[in-house]
């Protein structure tokens, strides 16, 4: 018999994808063709002009906002599970930073390619866990968690700060405003060969995530109950850490710096689903999708002009934020 609990959670799954579903078509036809609103659908079966406009630019863009919202989402998840603390995220670790480090890199030395934007985001990224994890290990005072984040910071400012120089070498005419507006975060300049090069990568990230979703609550336990049964703790979580790093890599080198995904979508889901991570994974995935899918909607259609999407990003996961800390008791999940 299914208990009252798992129904409900089971009805809210649903009724999560049924929104998801129901958004994803709602953001290809919202827009300013031919005005303001929503595309007719008369319009849309007979206007040759407004099918090349679906197809070739709302469709990569929705379906980036899609991949950019599960992405960040699923790896904050395996994060704040891996380390047991429900404030870390990939910014909070200097994977974030590190990313934007590799992005600036190869933007100002390399050439302004997807591919090498690509592969020194991934790389720098990778970095940048690595080197939290190593300066966590020197700091000699405080829990784990207080040192990881300690030195999450320290890498994010090393990284910045890498940022700042770069940026101040920069051609002030061609490298520099695509460094700025990269790091503003966004999805204008989303195109299919875009989405070519890091579908294959985060794909294969989520399917990986959500066929071990169950296994992530191992990660949880100490790591001597986690071998008597039978899990190698530390080499699993570290592979989930560095799977986590590689999506978020991936997805920032075409989307730029967008915050408080990863924080607030996997809080807000356990609150709903509840802490195992087989209920929680599902929907940290629809709510992701959802959340970035109506930010990037008013991003693109609120004001004539583009609004970076990263500002709506922090600005309600930050209101969010603050209502689930004030009516939450005891611990945030």
């Amino acid at each position: 018999m299914i208990s009252p609990k798992l129904s409900n959670n089971k009805k809210y799954l649903i009724f999560a994808y049924v929104i998801l579903f129901f958004l994803f078509i709602i953001s290809l036809l919202i827009g300013r063709y031919p005005q303001a609103g929503f595309l007719p659908i008369n319009v849309l079966l007979h206007d040759h002009l407004a099918q090349e406009l679906i197809i070739n630019l709302r469709l990569p863009r929705v379906i980036s906002g899609l991949v950019l919202g599960i992405s960040l989402s699923l790896s904050g998840l395996v994060m704040q599970t891996s380390f047991q603390n429900p404030l870390v995220e990939p910014g909070f670790l200097g994977v974030s930073q590190g990313a934007a480090f590799g992005a600036s890199v190869a933007i100002v030395f390399i050439g302004n390619s997807n591919i090498s934007i690509q592969i020194l985001a991934i790389i720098f990224g990778l970095l940048g866990l690595i080197l939290s994890i190593w300066i966590s290990s020197k700091i000699r005072f405080g829990g784990y968690i207080l040192r990881l984040v300690l030195a999450g910071i320290a890498v994010s400012a090393f990284f910045s700060a890498g940022i700042g120089i770069i940026k101040y070498m920069a051609d002030p005419i061609k490298q520099l405003p695509d460094i700025v507006f990269w790091l503003l975060g966004g999805l204008w300049t989303v195109r299919w060969e875009d989405l070519t090069y890091i579908l294959p990568v985060i794909v294969s990230g989520i399917l990986l995530i959500y066929l071990l979703r169950w296994r992530l609550n191992v990660y949880t336990l100490s790591s001597d109950v986690a071998y008597s049964l039978g899990v190698n703790k530390k080499s699993e979580n570290f592979l989930m850490l560095i799977v986590a790093v590689i999506m978020t890599a991936a997805i920032i080198s075409i989307s730029g710096i967008v915050s408080w995904v990863g924080l607030v979508i996997p809080n807000m889901a356990r609150s709903i689903s509840g802490p195992d991570t087989a209920r929680a994974v599902p929907m940290t995935i629809a709510m992701g999708g959802i959340f970035v899918l109506i930010c990037d909607d008013l991003a693109r259609t609120l004001l004539a002009g583009e609004i970076p999407l990263s500002i709506f990003t922090a600005l309600f996961g930050a209101v969010i934020f603050i209502f689930m800390i004030s009516i939450k008791k005891g611990s945030l999940v």
